[in-house]
């Protein structure tokens, strides 16, 4: 098995000031982060509420999508007025909670668990109207995997998750020993991602295309600029163990299976909830619930992996590095947020920490290593409850810096480089 490694690099606090260009000074104590030498980072607010997704605009404001709304607004703006680095001006609105949110050709889009809204900007990517949202997907499902995060390729489409509203198809779910269904009827409305148009108003699941499926549920995702195509983490079955303890012992359970980031192709098909991935054995795994024993390969027609994760990590956000303000080995690689597990018992629970693989000419160039660490505040988290953070949202900076958000205690974070 790949040992899950940290590379914690120059754990000291680092004290630069401002720079002639502006930039703003990290926290004395990195915000509590633990982060490669050279790297600093602060906290641009705290106590926001659960933030989800976040998105920067060149202007260097940030919206930032709560998971539930806060005094009847669901869609946060940040403003830095004095230039430090700290949002000192908090304005907010949309009264519903969710996951998804971004910027592309004029418009803000975000999303509730079954719906997604659209916003006209101005020329400070300002919202023009925020009481009266364009609403142009309704009616999707909700169970659960409810939230829809969303993104827009560069031909005019949008994609948004649809979650199995399952573990794993069972004819009783998450029920010990019972069997999955033939054929999972879960997949022909949920399970994947759906292609929809950005500029059709009250658009149904039915007027969307289904792109991709075989997806148990994906939460972080991005449009990947250097291949032009979409990249997916998706969140790994559970309960191995639980309900099928004559294949698989109780630390199998908590390392399986594999979350998995998937370069995504239209009519692609994961495998779920017909396969998993074994990133120990490093093969596609029938179910046991379809008459797998944790060895009996499956999947044959199932896309593989493009990089394979130790299980339970719950990967929440995804974001393809395209500035100059980090080092060369960062331009083009990816970042990833895992939430922090709840279910790797009797192991202690793994994730709470954003990692980063390199990328080179749009594949994988290394293997991944954990990038900042420290958000859960302790140094073995056996109670998901007792972490102080469990990061969630990704975004990147005009100036290159990443933006990191915590769904627990609604910190925003942002890491920027001050090395050579």
């Amino acid at each position: 098995m790949k040992k899950i490694l940290f590379y914690f690099f120059g754990m000291m606090a680092f004290t630069f000031s401002a720079s002639a260009q502006g930039k703003p000074a990290p926290d004395a104590d990195n915000a509590g982060l633990k982060l490669p030498a050279g790297f600093g980072a602060l906290k641009v607010a705290e106590n926001l509420g659960r933030a989800r997704h976040i998105v920067v605009t060149t202007q260097g404001d940030v919206y930032i999508k709560l998971d539930r709304a806060v005094n009847g607004k669901g869609v946060l703006r940040l403003h830095d007025s004095k230039g430090n680095g700290k949002a000192d001006v908090i304005t907010g609105f949309g009264n519903y909670g969710g996951t998804g949110i971004t910027i592309k050709n004029g418009y803000l889009y975000a999303s509730s668990n079954t719906e997604v809204f659209r916003y006209k900007l101005n020329d400070k990517n300002e919202v023009i109207n925020p009481d009266a949202p364009d609403k142009i997907i309704t009616g999707l499902g909700t169970g659960q995997h409810p939230s829809k995060s969303l993104i827009l390729d560069n031909d005019n489409h949008i994609y948004v998750n649809q979650g199995a509203y399952s573990n794993s198809c069972q004819e009783q779910d998450r029920t010990a020993g019972s069997k999955g269904k033939m054929p999972c009827p879960v997949l022909n409305d949920a399970a994947g991602i759906w292609q929809y148009s950005p500029d059709k108003l009250n658009q149904t699941q039915a007027d969307g295309i289904r792109y991709a499926t075989g997806l148990r549920n994906v939460v972080g995702f991005d449009w990947n600029q250097q291949t032009n195509s979409l990249f997916v983490m998706q969140h790994g079955r559970d309960q191995l163990f639980q309900n099928w303890p004559e294949f698989f012992n109780e630390k199998q359970s908590a390392e399986l299976p594999a979350e998995c980031m998937y370069e995504i192709k239209k009519g692609d098909n994961a495998g779920w909830p017909y396969i998993f991935y074994d990133q120990i054995q490093h093969k596609k795994i029938l179910a046991p619930e379809y008459g797998g024993d944790g060895k009996k390969e499956g999947g044959a027609d199932a896309i593989n992996p493009t990089v394979a994760f130790p299980g339970h990590l719950a990967p929440d956000g995804l974001l393809f590095y395209s500035g100059n303000m980090f080092p060369a080995k960062y331009k083009n690689g990816a970042f990833i947020a895992f939430h922090g597990s709840w279910n790797r018992a009797p192991l202690p629970q793994e994730g709470y920490y954003v990692v980063f693989v390199p990328f080179k000419g749009g594949k994988p160039s290394g293997d991944w290593e954990v990038f900042a660490n420290g958000f859960s505040g302790l140094t073995e988290v056996k109670n998901p409850n007792d972490a102080q953070h469990r990061p969630c949202g990704l975004a990147q900076g005009p100036d290159g810096s990443l933006y990191v958000s915590d769904d627990a205690k609604g910190t925003l974070y942002r890491i920027i480089y001050n090395g050579k």
